[in-house]
């Protein structure tokens, strides 16, 4: 039977007219993309900054919309009830909770947000919850995990509609917790309106998504990034980050704090780097709220702030430490600084660095790990800025001993055209390098020519399964390919 419940019910929480007609009427359900639309819905039209939802009422109505939401006058056909709201974005938020049943308050709800760090501290949460019997659902940048469903995301924070239907899901699958990533674009559209998270988590913040439709100026970007601290009962902040006073002025939650700052709740002291053939990591300990040692399989100083942030979480939430710790050094975050068990003589990682600040950070970290050879195996993306290309090739050139230069998702270019201006960068550094256009035989290519003590990253694509030629995505994984290639070469992993 087709579920249908009240307009009214649906905008309870939401301040609004009616311009006409009846909202005592049942709906079958909530949508703002007329091209979903069955039979007995209620549109709701977002004018975004693109196209104007309200152009599209027409089709909407022809194909059964009962009811409208606007925020302008329209002229509507009559027969169909018509709602006036001051926010649409917001209105869709609050209707799309009523319409799947308010799944967040059943639900342990946290949520991360910050330039850095976002996806690899929700994985480790994500794992640490599940490893200790509370399950959790993921909405983030890779994938979204309700149970043992992953669907491919695309969008760090999915539109609200889509974020309450996966709620609901992961309710009535029997998860008692989701963690997702709120970008400072789903706070600016209020994707996540409407829900009053348990644990906010603050990882850093610097310069970005600034321009263009996104964020008109730093001041933007970093301000909505503090309304998830309006919309949390526990806020857990970095307080290393310089940004740290600006966010936690006028946030409304209780503050805990972690990082290497004296005053810091969850203080980190004893920092080292796990050095051991075939395997990087880090170590450190905890001091204040807890005392405890902490070991990561996952090399990177700043992977030490992310699982801080992790760790301090789980104490606040009174789980079991001595399995929190266990859980979290086994802890692998899909296309992030991962590491691929194909030999105990050599390191290989896989990572999305994709630009030349990402790419400069991986490399600078990895230099840290003193590795006999630093190998670095990119391509990069057809159809984008040119002057990526020139940056990630001299970045590597400089900072890497060995370029393996690639291709990634060539798109609607040849991929020679994109290893030609990637070669530009690679000139001007010293490092020494050489081209393998097919990504599968340059993976090949490097594990063949690995020396002892080499520390190899594969770079560009990181959790993508797919490669983009000419509008089609065909199915490739680097990590796949790895293992395959790794295989092939009688390699030993550990």
């Amino acid at each position: 039977m087709e579920e249908r419940k009240l307009l009214s019910a649906l905008l309870a929480e939401v301040p609004h007219t009616i311009v006409s007609g009846s909202v005592d009427i049942p709906v079958t359900g909530v949508t703002s993309d007329n091209r979903k639309i069955t039979g007995g819905e209620v549109f709701v039209c977002i004018a975004g900054t693109v196209v104007d939802g309200h152009s599209f009422i027409p089709q909407a109505v022809a194909a059964g919309a009962s009811a409208v939401v606007v925020t302008k006058d329209v002229a509507v056909p009559e027969g169909v009830t018509v709602v006036r709201v001051e926010d649409d974005r917001k209105a869709l938020a609050l209707m799309a909770k009523e319409w799947f049943g308010r799944p967040s308050e059943s639900l342990i709800t946290i949520g991360i947000t910050g330039t850095k760090g976002k996806t690899t501290t929700a994985y480790m949460i994500y794992n640490i919850l599940n490893g200790v019997g509370i399950p959790c659902g993921l909405i983030g940048t890779v994938e979204n995990i309700i149970g043992d469903r992953h669907i491919s995301a695309a969008h760090s924070t999915p539109e609200s509609i889509v974020i309450q239907e996966y709620m609901a899901q992961m309710r009535d699958a029997g998860c008692k917790a989701v963690v997702m990533e709120v970008s400072s674009q789903g706070l600016k559209m209020d994707r996540v309106h409407g829900i009053t998270y348990d644990y906010g988590l603050f990882t850093n913040l610097e310069p970005d998504h600034i321009g263009g439709n996104e964020h008109p100026d730093f001041e933007d970007y970093r301000d909505c990034k503090k309304k998830l601290f309006r919309m949390c009962k526990k806020g857990i902040f970095n307080a290393d980050d310089s940004h740290f006073p600006e966010m936690i002025n006028g946030c409304t939650c209780e503050v805990v704090t972690y990082g290497t700052s004296e005053g810091a709740g969850y203080r980190m002291t004893e920092t080292s780097l796990i050095n051991e053939p075939g395997k990087k990591g880090v170590a450190y300990r905890v001091e204040g709220r807890r005392n405890l040692a902490v070991e990561v399989d996952i090399p990177g100083r700043f992977n030490m702030f992310n699982s801080l942030a992790a760790v301090t979480l789980g104490c606040e939430m009174g789980l079991d430490v001595t399995k929190l710790l266990v859980i979290l050094k086994n802890v692998h975050v899909r296309g992030r600084v991962e590491s691929v068990p194909v030999s105990d003589k050599f390191t290989v990682l896989l990572d999305y660095a994709h630009n030349g600040m990402a790419l400069r950070s991986l490399l600078s970290t990895l230099r840290e790990y003193q590795p006999k050879r630093l190998v670095c195996m990119f391509g990069c993306g057809g159809n984008r800025a040119k002057d990526r290309r020139y940056d990630m090739g001299e970045i590597s050139s400089k900072m890497a001993d060995f370029t393996i230069v690639t291709s990634d998702n060539p798109r609607f270019e040849e991929p020679e055209d994109i290893i030609r201006d990637i070669l530009v960068g690679v000139a001007k550094g010293p490092g020494e390098y050489v081209t393998v256009p097919d990504r599968r035989e340059a993976i090949a290519y490097a594990l063949a020519h690995a020396e002892a003590g080499d520390c190899i990253v594969i770079a560009g694509k990181g959790h993508e399964d797919y490669q983009e030629i000419r509008g089609v995505k065909y199915p490739m994984d680097d990590r796949q390919m790895i293992l395959e290639e790794a295989a092939r070469l009688g390699l030993s992993g550990k």
